[in-house]
């Protein structure tokens, strides 16, 4: 007998919502569009989670005997639908079961169901002062502008979470909204806050205009609303009128000096500023998007020579075009040291300077105390600096030194202060694959894909928790996704090498080790990567030369070569090549 309770209340699995009651399917509050059919075979299947419906049981509540219609066929495309809707795969499914000739089962885990909106009461675990800053709207008719009104958003992010008792969801979460029609109340209920700001720029010539509005999520209620209208010159003192006139209304913070500026761009020039906005929102999106992103922090360091901030830009970019083997580490190693040396010396008390040389310093160095006592200054110095917290957990604590718990805990808070980021979710995930924890490493990585379903990150993480997990079919699915959708990364080739030694199928193994030394005689391709490869299929003497090749460039990927980090563990079973990467500062 189905629960009374889920049958009237809308049910939450992953980021996707069932409403039965105004029969809609919504991902992250965003109607998805799901005929009929479909909808009712979903709803009856959450009536039985975990459990079994036959086909015969589907037949008679959808079907019925007077329905003169293809049974199987149209059972077929029902499910086929229900799988596009939800982004699932026959092959490795992760929410709708098939049982050969009996039926389906639903098999994710359900949420509670969602609170009743008729309430106005925010949840109990919701920060009393807590705001979300969605993106700002560009009203302007160049989409150039685009990255200009982001820009703004994420300077009064930062400026906000200067202030204290005041929680501010990161940049990530909120920018995932961005572009979305999304009731403001399930925004609140997705971020834990209970106040939100919206607003819009327009920029002609000189000339600018942003409007902004805080609202209260729980009535909709304005709490606080103004329209600036300024010259291009004004745009940082308007960006911090908006920070101060918010803590002035939420009775926070009453500590801020009138004196003391809560926006600190870095840079008076204009042009500048606007392409190191450009430049960051690139970086995020990661793959070929970081080259363009450096082009941008470049213009910007030659605009004004001692803007901290695209120095420190130019430095984490240059390390990234290494670590993703997008550029030779004789090419991004000294330029990664000269920006992180200009981006120190502009600006000794910027958080994201510290953070550029932490991240280069382990990952070209090997340089540990240098790296930990860089990770902690840039922390101290911001402690919602995610993109820091996440690389001290995951590429010191976890892969130089093998503190588990320690990075697990860093992992953790990163997803907590920017619960809708893709990357933290994978980094977490990661993480607990390493340590073990297999199905919450899985839940973390799945959430991830759904979070956004074109990063390779998320699926490469997917990939490799499974391998982790001793999950090897569905390791070998989840990274023919990732291949697909990354011109075949080197990186997910030599997880798949390994899932497939692991498999016992050493002949597929072989094939692809013999397609990463193909490419690698006409392009760059990472050495550790041939190196885990190599050694994954047993041919050392090979794994031997590719590894001493990685160590004598310093190519970043080979902080995959750690102890800890059990891909690697056919390769350091050879003891001449483990004696060897010890003897280099790998352990």
């Amino acid at each position: 007998m189905k629960d009374a309770h889920l049958a009237r209340s809308p049910i939450r699995f992953g980021t996707f919502e069932l409403d039965p009651q105004s029969g809609e399917l919504r991902k992250q509050g965003l109607k998805v569009r799901l005929q009929e059919q479909p909808f009712q075979i979903l709803q009856i299947l959450l009536e039985h989670p975990g459990k079994v419906v036959t086909r015969e049981d589907l037949q008679q509540r959808i079907w019925p005997s007077d329905t003169f219609v293809d049974f199987d066929h149209g059972l077929y495309n029902a499910i086929k639908k229900l799988r596009e809707a939800l982004g699932d795969s026959a092959d490795t499914p992760r929410y709708v079961e098939t049982l050969s000739r009996r039926g389906y089962r639903f098999i994710a885990s359900l949420n509670v169901p969602a609170p009743d909106r008729s309430s106005s009461a925010p949840a109990a675990d919701t920060p009393k002062d807590s705001i979300a800053v969605l993106p700002f709207l560009n009203l302007s008719s160049d989409p150039e502008n685009e990255f200009f009104a982001d820009g703004i958003t994420e300077e009064i992010i930062n400026a906000l979470a200067q202030i204290e008792g005041l929680h501010v969801v990161a940049r990530t979460s909120a920018f995932s909204f961005k572009g979305k029609q999304v009731d403001l109340r399930i925004i609140g209920e997705q971020l834990k806050v209970r106040t939100i700001l919206e607003g819009s720029v327009r920029r002609s010539g000189n000339h600018l205009r942003i409007s902004a509005q805080l609202v209260n999520v729980a009535d909709g209620y304005h709490l606080w609303s103004e329209r600036y209208d300024r010259e291009m010159k004004d745009i940082f003192q308007v960006q911090d009128e908006i920070a101060r006139s918010i803590a002035t209304r939420l009775k926070v913070a009453s500590e801020i000096k009138a004196q003391e500026s809560l926006v600190k761009p870095g840079t008076k020039n204009l042009q500048a500023y606007s392409l190191y906005v450009k430049g960051r929102a690139l970086l995020y999106c990661r793959g070929v998007k970081v080259q363009t992103a450096l082009e941008c922090f470049n213009q910007a360091a030659t605009l004004d020579s001692e803007y901290a901030l695209a120095w420190a830009g130019i430095a984490d970019a240059y390390t990234l075009l290494g670590f993703y083997g997008f550029v030779h580490p004789e090419t991004s190693r000294p330029k990664w040291q000269e920006a992180a040396r200009r981006a120190l010396a502009a600006d000794p008390l910027l958080a994201e300077a510290h953070n550029a040389l932490a991240f280069g310093s382990l990952m070209y160095e090997r340089d540990k105390p240098l790296a930990e006592r860089e990770f902690l200054s840039a922390l101290e110095l911001n402690p919602l600096y995610v993109q820091a917290r996440d690389w001290y957990a995951c590429f010191y604590l976890q892969l130089a030194v093998g503190r588990f718990d320690e990075g697990i805990v860093h992992a953790e808070l990163a997803v907590e202060s920017d619960p809708l980021s893709c990357y933290a979710n994978s980094i977490l995930g990661l993480l607990y694959g390493a340590t073990g924890r297999f199905s919450d490493a899985v839940r973390r990585a799945e959430r991830a894909v759904d979070l956004d379903s074109d990063s390779f990150l998320a699926r490469w993480a997917l990939q490799t928790v499974f391998f982790f997990s001793g999950r090897f079919e569905e390791s070998v699915a989840a990274g023919r996704a990732a291949l697909a959708g990354s011109g075949r990364h080197p990186w997910a080739l030599a997880i798949l090498t390994v899932t497939l030694a692991e498999w016992e199928k050493l002949g597929e193994a072989e094939a692809v080790y013999s397609e990463l030394v193909a490419r690698a005689r006409r392009e760059y391709i990472l050495p550790s990567a041939l190196a885990l490869s190599s050694g994954a299929v047993g041919r050392y003497d090979e794994a031997m030369r590719y590894a001493r090749e990685a160590v004598a460039i310093r190519d970043p990927f080979r902080v995959s070569f750690s102890s800890y980090w059990s891909a690697s563990a056919r390769l350091r079973a050879d003891p001449q090549i483990d004696q060897m990467l010890k003897e280099n500062g790998i352990d």
